[in-house]
Order: C-alpha cells, then sequence, then structure tokens
C-alpha cells in the first residue's frame, strides 16, 4: 500500500528504525490498519511510500517530519559494540541512543506530536534475574554496559521532557524479541537445532521471558492509544518462560528434528565454556531472565495474544522455508 506523499491530518505515526526487524514489522501491522505511517530510515528502500533518510543523532534536523504526525514510535537505537575504547564505545552510543532520542522528542514536541512511545530495553533492569524474583517495571534500575546504560538515560530525558512540556511519554522495555527473520543469537539456536547439531545444553534449569513479535506490536498498537499509557515504563513478554532446555526442545519439535541436547551441569558447562574463551555466552545461556507482567496487565488491561510455544513454532517453521 503506498502512501501519500504529504499527510494532511493529524493522525499518522512516524516510526524511526523502519527498515529494521522490529521496525518494518511495525509500519506493515500499520498499514494494514489504514494509518498513515512516515518510515525514518538510514538510506531509502521504500520509492513511493512516505520514506525519509536520516542519521539519528543530537543535530539532525527533522524540519517538516512531523507534518501530520499524531505519535512517534521511536526504534532506532545503537545496539553492536563499537571496536576500539570503551569510552569511545560510550560516547557514540550516547550520540545516537540519549542526545539523538532527545533531540527527536524536543522538535517532535515543538512540532505538535502528542505521543512519543520508546522502545528502550530490559537490559534497563539488569542482565539476569534469581529463578522466580522477575524484573518489575519499579525496580531500581542496574545496567551493565553502554547500550544499557544510555537507554536508561534516555528513558529519564525523556520523562523529564514530558514534565516540562506535557509530551505523552510511554517507555515500553522488551527482553530478547523473536519472530520469523529474526537474527543474532535465537537465529543461531535456529541453526543449530536445524543442523542437529549435539548441544551440551540438556540439562539447564533456568527461565528465561522472551517476547514473539506479534505481541510486542500488538502492546505497541495499545500504547499508541491507551489513556492510562502516557507517563508509565511497561515490560512486555509473552507470558509464559522456558528454560533453555525447554526452549530447544520446541524449537526442535516444530522442525520435526531431534532435540540432540546432552544433559551437562551448568557447572561444568561454563567451565568448559571458560577453557574455550565462551563463557559469556555459556552465562547467557544458563542464567534466568524473568519480566513480571503485572503492572502492564492492570494498568492496560493487556495480555499477550499469542501463545508462546505457537509463535516459537512458527518461527523454527519460517526458519526452514527460508532455507529451502
Amino acid at each position: 500500500m503506498q502512501q501519500e506523499a504529504v499527510i494532511t491530518r493529524r493522525e499518522g505515526v512516524l516510526v524511526t528504525g523502519a527498515s529494521g526487524f522490529v521496525g518494518k514489522a511495525l509500519v506493515n501491522s500499520l498499514l494494514r490498519q489504514r494509518i498513515p505511517v512516515r518510515m525514518v530510515v538510514r538510506r531509502a528502500a521504500n520509492p513511493g511510500f512516505d520514506e525519509w533518510v536520516r542519521d539519528i543523532h543530537g543535530e539532525t534536523v527533522w524540519d517538516g517530519a512531523f507534518d501530520g504526525i499524531d505519535t512517534v514510535v521511536h526504534v532506532a537505537a545503537r545496539v553492536h559494540i563499537m571496536r576500539g575504547s570503551s569510552e569511545g564505545s560510550e560516547v557514540e552510543f550516547h550520540r545516537v541512543n540519549v542526545a539523538g532520542t532527545l533531540n527527536l522528542a524536543c522538535q517532535a514536541v515543538a512540532s505538535g506530536v502528542k505521543r512519543f512511545i520508546f522502545l528502550s530495553s530490559i537490559k534497563v533492569n539488569g542482565d539476569f534475574t534469581q529463578p522466580g524474583v522477575p524484573f518489575r517495571a519499579t525496580d531500581t534500575p542496574c545496567p551493565s554496559d553502554a547500550y544499557a546504560r544510555t537507554k536508561q538515560q534516555a528513558e529519564f530525558e525523556l520523562l523529564r521532557l514530558a514534565e516540562r512540556t506535557g509530551l505523552e511519554v510511554v517507555i515500553i522495555r522488551p527482553p530478547l524479541i523473536y519472530g520469523p527473520g529474526v537474527k543474532a543469537n535465537f537465529r543461531n539456536m535456529l541453526k543449530w537445532v536445524a543442523a542437529g547439531i549435539p548441544l551440551p545444553l540438556g540439562a539447564i534449569h533456568n527461565r528465561r521471558s522472551l517476547v514473539a513479535l506479534e505481541n510486542l506490536l500488538d502492546l505497541i498498537d495499545v500504547c499508541r492509544t491507551h489513556p492510562a499509557a502516557p507517563g508509565q515504563i511497561f515490560l512486555v513478554s509473552d507470558g509464559e518462560d522456558f528454560s533453555t532446555t525447554e526452549l530447544l526442545q520446541i524449537l526442535a519439535n516444530s522442525m520435526s528434528r531431534p532435540a540432540r541436547l546432552i544433559p551437562v551441569s551448568e557447572r561444568w558447562l561454563i567451565g568448559l565454556a571458560r577453557a574455550c574463551g565462551y563463557e559469556d555466552m555459556a552465562v547467557r545461556l544458563c542464567s534466568s531472565l524473568q519480566v513480571d507482567l503485572e503492572h502492564t496487565h492492570d494498568t492496560l488491561g493487556w495480555t499477550p495474544p499469542m501463545q508462546a510455544r505457537k509463535s516459537l513454532s512458527r518461527v523454527a517453521r519460517a526458519y526452514l522455508e527460508a532455507r529451502q
């Protein structure tokens, strides 16, 4: 569906990071609802659509970008660690994730934008939880790296801006997001299972919260219009947690593959991984990270519309189909 070059009524949604995994799916969801969308991307890719090419930082000029826009959904962020010094990395993360976000929001509110939805990260809460002690929206933040620290700083600056200007700021902190076309570590798990590689992950008793892309998009849609959403921080997940062992078994069953999982104790697994230089990966595979949805449900009346096992099966089948 093509968009008109100019949105004449203030009902549109501006989506940053519109060519990414979440942003592209969000744009498609809005278009299916016949909501006018303006896409912000780093390089042009959709001729005929209302697309703005911008690098996002503290000096970006957004003149005209908010014409007809009621809501901004800010998905774009710097995620990957730069090579080089940690100091240089922190500066670049701040330039994009903090200065870029605040600059975008300030120009948005000056142009009459009503609501600003910020896609943050559960890493603002921390990297791990104790089993049965999930993160809550009210927890004291405990970010451990430049990405998480700058996400927290951006949240703080946005809420301060909201107090000064009346901009309706909504913050969402997702854990790992998965869906068809997912990349990074989740894609690696799909690759391992599809290839039938024996994995020493048959005795992991952690608990992990994940969120299906469809569930995240549904929450964003609710936050776009719900009167109780402004000024709130919402955690999101599928509402059902799995151990790494269970997750791999679900993916294998969905692919009609045997789950070749060798039961190795977590202690031995981490020790072996340390000797091979993969300790960080092993710790993440063995650790827990759970989120509590109580605040999200109580404030918005929201529950995940898609069941976790169904979403995981869909992703696994989509991975196999893409390989054919």
